[in-house]
């Protein structure tokens, strides 16, 4: 990016000043009370969030549409105008912080593997595609494809950010430098590089090469994560955590150092979705073995996501660290209440599908969020909505508002 232009300069600053008015709202310090409650499992009431949205099928909005030339000031844009509509039309439980967050230039090597797959394509302009994935491990000589990530700095380009974002907001909102966290998941990548199908029967027919490819990834995550904390390049305590609330008084750890955050200083995220279908004993001996190493390392964990754990949850206990705990649309919900109980926060995600039928219907959203409040109020669960995984609404962003009515109207009424 070259000289910042004036007409970039000023779309920026007139978008700052209004979500600099929202960030100022008392509502957000009161929604970041209520969150460190659930997340100190003395809940006050239920939560409420909404992420993973379908922006494709809103962003004929004239509010969204974006005007900056420059695209890395344009992703900054984006993501105003998006805080902005969310609070104009579904801000349920989400806080709006009082800064900009410039990333730091982390580059990371990966494990080096270059995914094989074709695609098909739902709609234009929606992340949403379907996948099919090459398998890349066939034999023992494939192991050597997974390589230790390397994790390097651009601190010319990490200054040269925030640069730029002092010139644009200075005098109208704070400018905060960050690090990087990752979701540390074993399965996502591996069903990716074998696909679900070949990985699942790999289990079975050569469980030991299986277990070669997951000591291979725990080993070079743990060196990656050792990295990041002897380079500073970790993130200090977040807002969020797999789009739940993370404010938390149990974090950072003592000892905290904001120029160079650890792992025990903030959350980790863990999943396993292609497990699913698989027994608890499997799913012990390849995901809980593996990502309990994982785990450790951490202050605190949010664990799961699509993959029912309801049946699971001896397993899940098994991880340390965990304080909430994905409670999926396919789980059962009254046994995932019974077994989480009073120990972790129940995560619950509510089913997109709901806003994505032909018709909409109210009181099927309603039932089945009373449904799950009502398990949760037996059990004593703590208690988040989390509606994500959202890929269409039909073109029709007011079903999007009229759920996040009916979500605070359960846990608030």
């Amino acid at each position: 990016m070259g000289t910042l232009k004036d007409s970039d300069r000023s779309v920026l600053r007139e978008l700052g000043k209004r979500y600099a008015a929202i960030s100022a709202e008392s509502s957000n310090e009161e929604k970041r009370r209520l969150c460190r409650c659930l997340n100190g499992l003395r809940a006050e009431r239920p939560m409420v969030m909404i992420d993973q949205i379908c922006w494709s099928e809103i962003e004929g909005d004239s509010s969204l549409k974006c005007a900056c030339e420059d695209s890395y000031l344009r992703s900054i844009e984006r993501s105003l105008r998006r805080n902005i509509y969310r609070h104009m039309h579904f801000p349920v439980d989400k806080v709006f912080d009082p800064w900009i967050t410039v990333d730091k230039a982390v580059n990371n090597t990966g494990f080096g593997i270059l995914i094989d797959e074709e695609t098909a394509v739902f709609e234009p302009g929606n992340d949403v595609v379907s996948h099919k994935y090459i398998n890349l491990f066939q034999t023992e000589d494939d192991l050597d494809r997974i390589k230790t990530p390397a994790v390097s700095h651009d601190e010319a380009e990490t200054a040269r950010r925030l640069e730029v974002a002092h010139e644009v907001f200075d005098g109208i909102l704070d400018v905060r430098v960050n690090g990087l966290l990752f979701s540390l998941s074993l399965w996502d990548p591996l069903a990716m590089w074998m696909n679900v199908e070949e990985a699942l029967f790999a289990m079975i027919d050569r469980p030991e090469f299986v277990h070669k490819i997951l000591e291979r990834m725990t080993q070079g995550y743990l060196s990656m994560l050792d990295q990041l904390e002897s380079k500073g390049l970790l993130c200090c305590p977040q807002s969020e955590i797999h789009c739940t609330g993370a404010f938390t008084d149990d974090l950072p750890a003592e000892g905290y150092d904001a120029e160079r955050p650890r792992c025990k200083d903030i959350w980790m995220s863990g999943l396993a979705q292609m497990l699913g279908t698989v027994s608890p004993e499997m799913f012990d001996e390849f995901e809980i073995a593996y990502t309990s190493r994982l785990c450790e390392r951490f202050g605190l964990v949010y664990y799961g996501c699509c993959d029912p754990l309801d049946k699971k949850m001896a397993q899940v206990r098994k991880l340390p660290n965990v304080r909430k705990v994905s409670m999926s649309p396919w789980a059962d919900q009254a046994n995932g209440a019974e077994q989480i109980g009073k120990d972790f926060v129940f995560s619950s995600k509510p089913n997109p599908a709901n806003v994505a039928m032909q018709s909409f219907d109210p009181s099927i959203v309603r039932k089945e969020l009373e449904g799950i409040k009502k398990v949760c109020d037996d059990n004593g669960c703590a208690l988040e909505f989390i509606l994500k995984d959202i890929s269409t609404i039909r073109h029709d962003p007011a079903r999007l508002e009229q759920w996040a009515q009916i979500a605070m109207d359960v846990v608030c009424g």
